[in-house]
């Protein structure tokens, strides 16, 4: 089965067929990790190169915590955190490619327009705002949509993630998104058993034909038994 070798991004094909790193700039005041918040220009500004340098591919910007409990801004000042930040990377990496991740179709659209940022990083997949797909598809950006419900509980966890993906991809296309990338979303809404099950089954996400993200972190798998 031939799984996709590239995604278009700003015009210019970033070849697949090697594992590429995503960088995380992380400019949250109230994320998971404390010492991955990065708020002034001289935090910023030494992240992103430590990114770079490290040989990462694509920056991922975040200014939304998702941390349970942590403040649900507006889209407002989410726009106005990202506008910092992404002034910065531009400023010092002008060509770098970006990934945004938000669940607000609004502040995906100010990101691509203003910024030129090439990928849309969706931990909702959509649920949290109607307008996502359309806008995405509008924007012809590659997205990264991840798996997460509220609840660890699953009857199967490889059928469920796999169900759920199979409706998503389904009406992406329908829209025309032609680039998609499947994030499963280890540790979000799953124990740790769940999460070493769809690594068990990670080669199996081939059926879809498309690329994978896959994020482990030390809140939800590592260093953990």
């Amino acid at each position: 089965m031939l799984i996709p070798k590239y995604i278009n991004v700003n015009g210019r094909l970033m070849d697949l067929s090697e594992a590429q790193v995503m960088g995380i700039l992380n400019i949250t005041p109230d994320s998971f990790y404390a010492n991955s918040r990065k708020q002034t220009e001289e935090e910023i500004t030494s992240r992103v190169r430590q990114i770079i340098d490290e040989g990462a591919s694509i920056i991922d910007i975040g200014a939304y915590s998702s941390r349970p409990n942590a403040e649900n801004i507006t889209p407002e000042e989410e726009l106005k955190r990202l506008r910092f930040g992404l002034g910065i990377i531009r400023r010092i990496a002008p060509d770098a490619v970006i990934s945004v991740d938000t669940f607000r179709a609004e502040v995906a659209e100010a990101c691509v327009e203003e910024y030129g940022v090439a990928i849309i990083n969706d931990i909702a997949a959509g649920e949290m705002d109607a307008k996502m797909f359309d806008t995405v598809a509008r924007l012809n950006v590659p997205y990264i949509m991840m798996h997460m419900q509220g609840t660890p509980h699953y009857e199967n966890v490889v059928k469920e993630v796999f169900m759920y993906f199979a409706e998503k991809v389904d009406k992406l296309r329908s829209l025309g998104v032609k680039d998609i990338i499947l994030d499963p979303g280890f540790g979000f809404g799953k124990t740790l058993e769940h999460n070493y099950e769809l690594l068990n089954y990670l080669d199996d996400f081939k059926i879809f034909e498309l690329p994978l993200l896959v994020g482990v972190s030390r809140k939800s798998m590592i260093y953990r038994l």
